[in-house]
């Protein structure tokens, strides 16, 4: 006999992100950190790029953090909201309608700093891009579920405050 259930990770509420997602996460922090032909970190500029991957660590696990709490019993790794899921656009959320993607993001290029890795530059953006489309796909749903999103959208920038 067949069965017509799908595999978790092909789900319906976005599980295969979730898997996409921490493969991005290992290959930022333990791929390759550069490649032949790529130049080497600058000298001059490594403590600098040192402290300040330190300072966007520190402020991107603040930010996922504190965005996480608020979030409370919303909280779902999958881009699918919860069955009863309330909407958060208060606190951080004010200022970014992701801000634990925001968050991330800071940690990965902070970390890519820290490391003094070109490669992981260039993972720190994919992950950019990946949230851009993980969240894309989380506001479909969200605006099926929160009609009144839309607005919000409007109003609130995705990922970056005050840029994107």
């Amino acid at each position: 006999m067949h069965s017509s259930k799908q595999p978790w990770w092909r789900g319906h509420r976005g599980e295969w992100f979730v898997v996409l997602q921490a493969i991005l996460f290992a290959l930022i922090l333990f791929g390759p950190r550069t490649a032949p032909g790529l130049p080497p970190w600058p000298e001059t500029a490594a403590v600098v790029t040192s402290v300040v991957g330190a300072l966007l660590i520190a402020a991107g696990l603040t930010m996922s953090v504190a965005a996480a709490l608020h979030l409370g019993s919303n909280l779902t790794p999958l881009p699918h909201p919860r069955e009863h899921a309330t909407l958060v656009i208060t606190g951080l959320y004010r200022g970014v309608r992701h801000p634990i993607y925001c968050g991330v993001i800071l940690m990965a290029v902070g970390w890519a700093l820290f490391i003094h890795g070109w490669l992981t530059l260039i993972y720190a953006a994919g992950l950019l891009l990946f949230f851009d489309i993980k969240s894309r796909r989380e506001e479909r749903w969200l605006i099926e579920r929160f009609p009144h999103y839309i607005e919000y959208q409007q109003r609130v920038r995705k990922l970056i405050p005050f840029i994107y």
